[in-house]
């Protein structure tokens, strides 16, 4: 059987990732200003100078049915099945209308959905983890088991330079944004299931303590990683900043550690000098 593993553009993983593991990806529109582009061909530099010209955040759509439907019947043109993970539900709307599109009659039992119950490179960890098992020949039913169990231990996670960007994307509070600028605090952010958003700790000092601080953090509250792979996530951020992080993900015994630029979607909520590192915590104790 040739599965196809799909996703939405949030996956944020560059075209060679996503040949390499053949995934398949519909993008999500990028709206700024009376220019469309699609989430993975514009920079998020580019959407950087949008916000910081005009005051306001790109905008996106969630995907809806009609396009899903017309995307999965092109795909089984060449696959037997798909399975397609979903920006997480408590995100965004799109993951509910992927599950309205592969309830209807000439996709059920040839398409599967799986709420990531994540988003950016968390997405893509799950979704690399399915390719493996579909190389080992092992069915769609036993994949999507295994991945709805293992997406439970997906550890993503993020240092923000400034909250500013959540704010404009209303995921932040006026008095939280103002205390956070008049402290200087850098907070890590975490997902958890359902796609909830919680702050963690709040960092002070430049990016490369703040962000290496947040590093030890998290590699201490999750310490039992699968060290398959591991990803280093960014909007932007300096080269030594980046290269300091992968010598400590390095020390842990990761075989895989990928760099990869976020989105223009995932980074119009994050805003610049936002790293991430991420995981799927239920490996041995490192």
């Amino acid at each position: 059987m040739k599965i196809c593993i799909s996703a939405e553009s949030t996956i944020d993983l560059p075209k060679e990732l996503l040949e390499e593991f053949d995934i398949r990806v519909i993008a999500y529109p990028v709206i700024m200003g009376d220019e469309v582009y699609k989430d993975g061909e514009i920079l998020p530099e580019k959407m950087f100078e949008f916000t910081e010209k005009t005051g306001v955040l790109p905008r996106t759509s969630a995907i809806n049915s009609y396009q899903f439907g017309e995307y999965f019947r092109e795909l089984l043109k060449e696959y037997d099945h798909i399975i397609h993970f979903s920006l997480g539900s408590g995100i965004s709307s799109t993951c509910q209308n992927a599950i309205n599109a592969s309830n209807e009659d000439e996709f059920k039992g040839k398409v599967d959905i799986i709420d990531s119950d994540s988003l950016s490179t968390g997405i893509a960890l799950l979704a690399m983890a399915a390719r493996d098992m579909a190389k080992e020949g092992k069915d769609p039913k036993e994949i999507v088991d295994t991945i709805n169990v293992r997406k439970k231990k997906n550890q993503a996670s993020f240092s923000l330079e400034s909250v500013n960007y959540l704010y404009k994307g209303g995921r932040c509070s006026a008095l939280a944004m103002i205390g956070a600028n008049l402290l200087k605090l850098k907070p890590a952010i975490y997902v958890h299931e359902g796609a909830k958003m919680s702050a963690g700790k709040k960092y002070r000092g430049p990016m490369m303590k703040a962000v290496m601080d947040y590093v030890n953090d998290t590699l201490e509250m999750f310490k039992t990683p699968d060290l398959t792979r591991v990803f280093i996530t960014y909007s932007s951020a300096p080269d030594n900043v980046v290269a300091a992080v992968e010598e400590r993900l390095k020390k842990v015994g990761f075989k895989t550690i990928y760099k990869t630029l976020a989105g223009a979607t995932i980074s119009s909520h994050c805003g610049p000098h936002c790293l991430g590192i991420l995981y799927i915590n239920d490996g041995q104790k490192a």
